[in-house]
């Protein structure tokens, strides 16, 4: 056995412990769990002091409307429930990004979301920055600051929804970032132009594993036999 295998029966009581925790989390909104603390603003500043410019640019925007986070580390700031969204993460390291213009991704927000799964590539095609959890049914969209993420959302509703496909999706993506950027109307970058419902939509998918792990003990013991 390799040093840090996993020995057979921690195996076994690794499956059972996981069956234990989805059976008491069953029905249960899945993700982080807010932390309610407060992070105090010197230690927002100490932590942010040396992080590049643009990363520093989100803490600035997402402090001066939000407050101080609620969890601070070396490479991210958290911030639980505000405003609209479920969660949203200032980090220090960027993410290029060339979509519609060249920028850095540094701050990504959340909205509790679920996206039917046929309509994932089509997402993906769309902004390679609007990312889809399934099982947790989350999205999020990370860019360089919260309006870009706000018309990101916005488009991604209405492309699950079927009134824009990618290619039309990215057109009004540029001609609203641009009309953003030089002070003219753009809604779908100053809020949601849809309703966040309030309701269960992470999707822990279904069970498949009974009947393989009946033929797997077979063969073990055939295994065994032989």
């Amino acid at each position: 056995m390799e040093p840090g295998d996993m020995k057979p029966a921690d195996r076994l009581k690794t499956v059972a412990i996981g069956a234990a925790s989805a059976a008491k989390t069953a029905g249960q909104q899945a993700g982080e769990q807010p932390t309610t603390t407060v992070v105090d603003m010197q230690t927002v500043e100490r932590i942010a002091a040396n992080w590049p410019m643009m990363s520093q640019a989100a803490v600035k925007e997402i402090v001066g409307k939000y407050g101080a986070p609620n969890e601070a580390m070396e490479s991210r700031l958290i911030w639980y429930n505000n405003g609209p969204w479920k969660r949203t993460i200032c980090y220090r390291d960027e993410v290029p990004h060339h979509f519609p213009n060249p920028h850095s991704d540094v701050v990504e927000c959340f909205i509790d979301y679920r996206v039917p799964p046929e309509k994932f590539s089509e997402l993906a095609e769309f902004d390679g920055s609007v990312i889809v959890e399934r099982t947790k049914g989350e999205v999020s969209a990370r860019c360089d600051m919260e309006s870009a993420n706000f018309l990101a959302i916005n488009l991604m509703y209405k492309i699950v929804t079927g009134e824009m496909n990618a290619e039309k999706a990215r057109e009004v993506y540029t001609e609203t970032a641009a009309a953003y950027v030089v002070s003219r109307s753009a809604p779908l970058a100053e809020g949601f132009q849809f309703e966040l419902l309030q309701e269960q939509t992470n999707d822990p998918d279904e069970t498949t594993i009974a009947g393989a792990m009946l033929r797997q003990t077979a063969g073990k013991v055939k295994d065994m036999v032989s």
